[in-house]
């Protein structure tokens, strides 16, 4: 086979959502880290942003991360003050959890280096990629949820 040239084919698209998911939560842990928390435990004060008073069950979820592992992530972040649990006005034996001033305020500090992370990963798109990057991202997770 001299002169024969083999093509290689292109990275599956599962290989390749991994690897940005890796590179972004380096970068995201790099960057919450001067404030004692993870990547994970940030996602999941975000989420609780967007919804607050979640169940356990469904911020873990909501935060891709097991039962148990949120069970300690609950733990810590209420340990810091920047969570808080309550009960369930309509089932008492739920515990609801959110976010507390204090966990609003650290979120607020990252805002503008979160948001200056997101775009530069997508500088090199133009916004109506961007669009439809995030587009086809929401379409792939509803296709698998």
């Amino acid at each position: 086979m001299v002169g024969t040239q083999v093509t290689k084919a292109p990275p599956s698209l599962l290989y390749m959502v991994k690897q940005v998911e890796l590179v972004v939560r380096s970068h995201l842990d790099e960057l919450v880290k001067p404030a004692g928390i993870t990547a994970l435990q940030y996602t999941s004060l975000t989420v609780l942003e967007r919804h607050d008073g979640l169940s356990a069950a469904q911020l873990a979820r909501d935060s891709f991360v097991t039962a148990q592992s949120m069970a300690d992530l609950v733990r810590s972040l209420e340990n810091r003050g920047l969570i808080r649990r309550e009960r369930n006005p309509r089932n008492r034996r739920e515990l609801l959890i959110l976010l507390t001033d204090e966990g609003r305020a650290l979120l607020a500090r990252f805002t503008d280096e979160v948001r200056e992370l997101e775009e530069r990963m997508v500088r090199d798109l133009s916004a109506h990629q961007t669009d439809q990057f995030r587009q086809a991202l929401a379409k792939a997770w509803h296709a698998l949820s």
